[in-house]
């Protein structure tokens, strides 16, 4: 298996992620039952699978008898309202449609054809060949498409229903700021309907943080599969998947655990640069390895930030403190800067023995770690991205040649 840090795995390579799929297939398999497949949201922070895992599920959707009919959608910034959206989830399920071996050839042209049966001028949304119905409302075009659908695709091809995975929801920025509420309405009345379509999305960590109570319909409705890094035991087995026939796994595994934290990203990222370089221990070539990750990767993300916020993690590092409040700094900074900060608990979460999950004890952190070296970076903090913000895993030796106020930067602490 070749590691492709950029992209998503290929679910015939997927690696881990055991509970999350079994969740997910269990809910398949009942649905073949109940007629109604529940929703999922995949939650994690960025670089953590997400994207790969929706993959994953939606081939695991081609597996069961009858099959469910997977239909992917990733969700750009561009995409303004709720409108915009569901002509975009019409396009994608006609695509999905045309495409599906479930269907004949003969319903596979009429799916072709069906995605062009429609015109767009502006807000209004008519089609061709029906008494100039006219839907002016996404919720209203969903409605009819996904109904007609139903009725002349779905259950002629004897497909079970369809799941929507929606990568990115956070994306889809609402000026009701209630995207997911509006999701799960429209989606719960299908199921009332007798129509067995269901949505899985992904988005970052606090996607439900506004939500008072899980209890509320917007976060009942949803199955959560939050994601963690990896155990070691996964990163074990992603690096036999890589390094396959090589005699050096056993003592690679661990030091690539200590190195990323089973961050996916970071792990497949060192693993490609391993490969591409050959010869030579993993010591000896991880300076040239970091030196690598900090100019593809977070110079290009810290250019993004304004002066402002590089001069808060500057001052924030001087400290050489594992922790801090925003008190001694409000004068200088406000407090927006700190709301753009965040800490991934899921790994500086402390282990004292090798435990039943497979993860190895967290190692402390020393006086060296106040002003380390790049061979020495193994902690993921997080810097919130300012344009999105999504989560920004940043190791602590951040920037050490480039500037002279390093940014070794820790604002986990690590008992």
């Amino acid at each position: 298996m070749l590691p492709e840090p950029s992209f998503p795995a290929n679910p015939a390579d997927f690696i881990g992620r055991a509970h999350e799929i079994e969740s997910f297939k269990a809910a398949l398999r009942q649905s073949v039952f109940t007629k109604r497949m529940p929703s999922f949201a995949v939650l994690g922070n960025w670089g953590i699978g997400k994207s790969s895992l929706l993959f994953k599920l939606a081939h695991c959707c081609r597996q069961i008898d009858p099959a469910m009919l997977p239909v992917h959608l990733s969700i750009s910034q561009d995409i303004e309202d709720y409108l915009r959206f569901a002509e975009s989830l019409c396009d994608k399920l006609a695509d999905a449609l045309a495409s599906s071996d479930s269907l004949t050839a003969r319903l596979r042209v009429e799916a072709h054809n069906w995605k062009f049966k429609q015109f767009k001028a502006g807000p209004i949304t008519a089609e061709r060949q029906v008494s100039r119905r006219f839907l002016t409302s996404g919720s209203a075009l969903l409605r009819h498409s996904l109904a007609e659908a139903w009725y002349h695709f779905i259950r002629p091809a004897q497909l079970a229903g369809a799941v929507f995975f929606l990568d990115d929801l956070q994306n889809l920025s609402l000026t009701s700021g209630d995207t997911g509420l509006i999701i799960r309405d429209q989606f719960q009345a299908f199921a009332v309907e007798g129509m067995n379509f269901s949505v899985c999305f992904s988005a970052k960590p606090d996607y439900f943080s506004g939500v008072r109570s899980f209890a509320e319909p917007a976060a009942r409705f949803y199955n959560k599969l939050i994601l963690p890094p990896f155990t070691f035991n996964e990163t074990s087995e992603y690096t036999k998947a890589v390094f396959e026939g090589q005699g050096n796994i056993q003592s690679l595994a661990p030091w690539l655990y200590e190195k990323t934290f089973g961050h996916p990203y970071f792990l497949a990222f060192i693993c490609r640069e391993l490969l591409a370089r050959g010869d030579g221990s993993p010591s000896q070539l991880w300076p040239e390895i970091s030196a690598q990750l900090e100019r593809e990767k977070f110079q290009s993300d810290l250019a993004q930030l304004s002066d402002k916020d590089v001069a808060l993690l500057r001052t924030l590092a001087a400290t050489e403190q594992d922790e801090f409040t925003p008190t001694p700094f409000a004068k200088q900074f406000q407090h927006e800067y700190f709301g753009r900060l965040s800490t991934t608990h899921s790994s500086a979460s402390s282990s004292d023995k090798h435990n039943e999950t497979g993860q190895l004890p967290k190692r402390k952190r020393s006086s060296r770690d106040a002003a380390p070296s790049r061979a020495a970076a193994s902690r993921l903090p997080c810097i919130t991205h300012k344009a999105d913000s999504i989560p920004l895993p940043v190791p602590i030796p951040l920037f050490h040649s480039h500037y002279p106020s390093s940014l070794s930067l820790s604002v986990v602490k690590f008992d």
